[in-house]
């Protein structure tokens, strides 16, 4: 089995679902965006033996197995529609979208578009997840594009969490309380979705706390999915006991196969799953790997630095940035929680070009340097 040949830049489509990018511009082939000097085998890893320093391949390589003297492991997670009962089922129809997975954020701008009136929900899982601002961000979009529209007043926009707070870092949790109350979107909070009947159009929540269940009628329900750990990585002898790559969180070193490295999603590391985890990752990979090729102590320390870009509707961006343990790591010499024009303009136009002509070729690292720069080497 050939693996597609596409690569897409996921955090547009966030802005696909809202009408405002499309699917065709978050994507380029995957042959321009291998390095020229790499060997690509068009399929899929089936099993690590890290005892034995080897990778065995499925599809078309089927049985081969490849030898390392140093192996990154960038496998991502998965995304799982099938942990919620009947959500695979009715997922693109009956008005049930999805901005995560090819393709489906233009079945989200389809519902959003054809809205006239009635309830839209929007939810956070019960489990891991890639982006986690995104299942908030297409209720701020939604919002702005129902006023815009005349008809936010026959609409009832509520956002459903599994978590204690909005968010989880206080200080952009307290921003988007607030931003949440003047915009009349409702926030409830431990609440999760647990079943979706399409033809019906009733979702079905459970009270983290108490277990009650309670069932809601919507003409729009956008689902934020629950993610995991892929069973190719989950099951073999890299991963800890939650399934994730077990590696240092600092080092990104492996934490029993010296010569094995994790970055991305597919890491142990304890801070939010996103594009620019990858990019302050790299940094760290490329200097502890290459010290480690030359028998020195590993020396690049990654702070779990991670960002969740915020549209909040009406051309305006949170731009939250934080690492281990919610620290706040802002970039920009001012306050980040406030919505702001200049961030959404970073967000739509400089940060898709930032990625496909830095982060995947090696040489954007994440704003370390540039924050260091803005906040005259304080921070």
């Amino acid at each position: 089995m050939l693996l597609e040949n596409t690569h897409y830049y996921q955090p547009m489509w966030t802005l696909v679902g809202a009408g405002i990018k499309t699917t065709e511009q978050s994507s380029k082939s995957q042959s321009l965006c291998v390095p020229g000097q790499a060997k690509w085998y068009r399929t899929r890893v089936e099993g690590f033996e890290p005892e034995k320093n080897s990778v065995s391949l499925f599809g078309p390589f089927g049985g081969e197995k490849i030898t390392y003297d140093y192996l990154v492991v960038a496998l991502g997670l998965d995304v799982r529609f099938d942990k919620v009962k009947g959500l695979k089922e009715t997922l693109g129809k009956n008005g049930v979208c999805s901005n995560y997975g090819p393709g489906n954020a233009d079945y989200t701008w389809k519902v959003l578009s054809a809205i006239k009136g009635g309830d839209l929900l929007f939810t956070f899982p019960n489990a891991p997840i890639k982006c986690a601002g995104a299942p908030q961000k297409i209720m701020y979009l939604a919002d702005a594009h129902l006023r815009k529209a005349g008809v936010r007043d026959n609409c009832s926009l509520t956002y459903h969490t599994a978590l204690p707070a909005i968010f989880g870092v206080p200080k952009y949790a307290a921003a988007l309380s607030k931003l949440a109350a003047e915009k009349d979107c409702g926030v409830e909070t431990t609440s999760h979705l647990v079943e979706v009947d399409g033809e019906g159009r009733e979702a079905v929540f459970e009270d983290m706390g108490t277990g009650k269940q309670t069932t809601q009628k919507f003409d729009m329900l956008h689902v934020g999915p629950p993610c995991a750990p892929s069973p190719v990585y989950a099951t073999s002898p890299l991963a800890d006991s939650a399934g994730w790559v077990d590696v240092n969180k600092h080092t990104l070193q492996h934490n029993t196969y010296k010569n094995v490295f994790g970055i991305g999603d597919c890491n142990s590391c304890p801070t939010g799953k996103t594009a620019a985890k990858v990019a302050a990752e790299s940094g760290v990979l490329y200097g502890n790997v290459r010290r480690l090729m030359k028998g020195k102590e590993l020396k690049k320390s990654y702070d779990g630095y991670t960002s969740c870009p915020l549209t909040v509707g009406n051309d305006k961006l949170i731009l939250a940035e934080f690492g281990y343990d919610g620290a706040i790591l802002e970039t920009l010499p001012f306050n980040q929680a406030k919505p702001r024009w200049l961030t959404y303009f970073l967000k739509k136009e400089v940060m898709p070009p930032l990625y496909w002509h830095g982060l995947i070729r090696g040489t954007w690292r994440g704003p370390g340097l540039v924050r260091k720069i803005a906040h005259l080497g304080t921070a």
